[in-house]
């Protein structure tokens, strides 16, 4: 579904992402795990056509490097970035129908369903987004998300900064998304929701990927995650 070969991204004269190559497979949970500063945050803005990209980025098969966000949003490509972006002035409510996207098949998702999953929400419909705590932020950015009916999500540090109540909330939606056959690329910090979740997991260091394998293999392996994870 996703398809990443070779890519790189410089800021200026630093060069960011040195060649990182992965893909997601359909209704798989990937996540993306390294250290901060590795390139991780970076990896998805140039998927989402937020960083320019050097190499290939196919999704779906079709190649969407140098495209804007909005046409790849189109194609239903979702994107949940790290620093909460909400519509503050805007209600709850009206945050989640600026995510539907018109002319699309009958979506997957709905606001009562949202309001179901979390009943926080719905108490604070008519609320500004604006004064809802950091975790409803979160809450409502990935609700306003998947109210666009993505066929992959990418989601960046989602429990950064959250009490462990509602980072198992979190975890809840996350595998709600992947019941729905909605495939999710999961960049992620916290190695307990990221490998009991994850089908498969990639590790990145100084901009590369330097390990691919599953949950368990990254368990049984401590002498990487002491290298790569560790802090």
């Amino acid at each position: 579904m996703l398809d990443v070969v070779d890519l790189h991204a410089h800021y200026g004269k630093s060069h960011i992402l040195q060649g990182v190559t992965f893909h997601v497979g359909p209704g798989e949970i990937v996540a993306l795990l390294g250290r901060n500063g590795v390139g991780r945050s970076t990896t998805v803005k140039c998927i989402m056509g937020d960083v320019p990209p050097e190499g290939t980025i196919r999704f779906k098969g079709e190649a969407i490097a140098g495209r804007r966000p909005h046409e790849i949003a189109r194609l239903g490509l979702g994107y949940v970035p790290e620093n909460r972006d909400v519509f503050p002035a805007l209600t709850v409510r009206q945050n989640l129908l600026l995510g539907e996207k018109p002319g699309r098949r009958e979506a997957r998702w709905s606001i009562d369903e949202m309001f179901t999953l979390f009943p926080n929400l719905e108490a604070r419909a008519d609320t500004p987004a604006g004064v809802l705590s950091g975790g409803e932020q979160q809450m409502l950015t990935m609700c306003r998300t998947l109210m666009g009916d993505p066929d992959l999500i990418m989601i960046d540090e989602p429990t950064e900064g959250l009490a462990p109540k509602v980072v198992e909330q979190v975890g809840l939606l996350l595998r709600e998304i992947a019941a729905k056959g909605i495939a999710i690329l999961l960049v992620e910090q916290k190695l307990a929701i990221a490998l009991t979740i994850s089908h498969r997991v990639y590790v990145m260091g100084h901009g590369r990927i330097v390990f691919e394998g599953t949950p368990a293999q990254i368990r049984d392996n401590e002498a990487m995650r002491r290298e790569w994870l560790e802090v």
